[in-house]
């Protein structure tokens, strides 16, 4: 079957439209990353700013007893009363708090422009990042990092539609043709 000229002009121009549409999904989509990771970094830099106040008021309580943060926390989870045993365990967890935060924001701040979203996706704190996408705010990327994003994005979606899509249908309708064409006699006797 043969499509009429105007209905194959009028599906060129809508897969036209198509595919810088997918471009502009994916410049937009891709070039939020990094605003996204910038706003968690800062949510992040609050936690950590938070937990070492915490860190700094528990050591502050420690030296008032004579004690350091290690001897406080050993003596309270070694007491025979379990409220006080508890409060041991706590100390030690705000301490590997601070340290896993202090980590996390290291690594994130001080990747690469492409490793960034590979060490964040490594470091990430899924409560802080979920707390980070309820206010999440989009912004028109204004840097370098942004563009190069926005660039990957339309790059992706191009290589989504022409190899996962556009390709593979093309490949489905020769081989139906090719199924549906009737045989001409005069080339299968020569």
């Amino acid at each position: 079957m043969s499509w009429p000229r105007p209905f194959l002009s009028v599906l060129a121009a809508l897969e036209g439209l198509l595919d810088r549409g997918l471009c502009l999904i994916g410049a937009l989509l891709f070039s939020q990353v990094p605003e996204f990771i910038q706003q968690y970094v800062q949510r992040l830099g609050g936690h950590l700013d938070e937990a070492r106040r915490q860190l700094a008021q528990l050591r502050d309580t420690a030296a008032q007893s004579g004690l350091t943060l290690d001897q406080l926390t050993a003596r309270t989870s070694a007491d025979s009363d379990r409220a006080v045993a508890q409060l041991g365990s706590l100390l030690h967890r705000v301490a590997e708090r601070v340290q896993d935060l202090a980590t996390a924001e290291a690594a994130i701040r001080n990747a690469s422009l492409w490793s960034r979203p590979f060490v964040f996706s490594r470091y990430v704190d899924p409560a802080i990042a979920r707390s980070t996408w309820a206010v999440f705010k989009p912004a028109v990327p204004t840097t370098i990092e942004g563009l190069l994003y926005a660039l990957a994005g339309m790059l992706f979606m191009l290589a989504l539609y022409y190899g996962g899509i556009k390709v593979p249908c093309r490949r489905l309708l020769r081989a139906r043709r090719r199924r549906l064409q009737p045989v001409n006699p005069s080339t299968e006797a020569a």
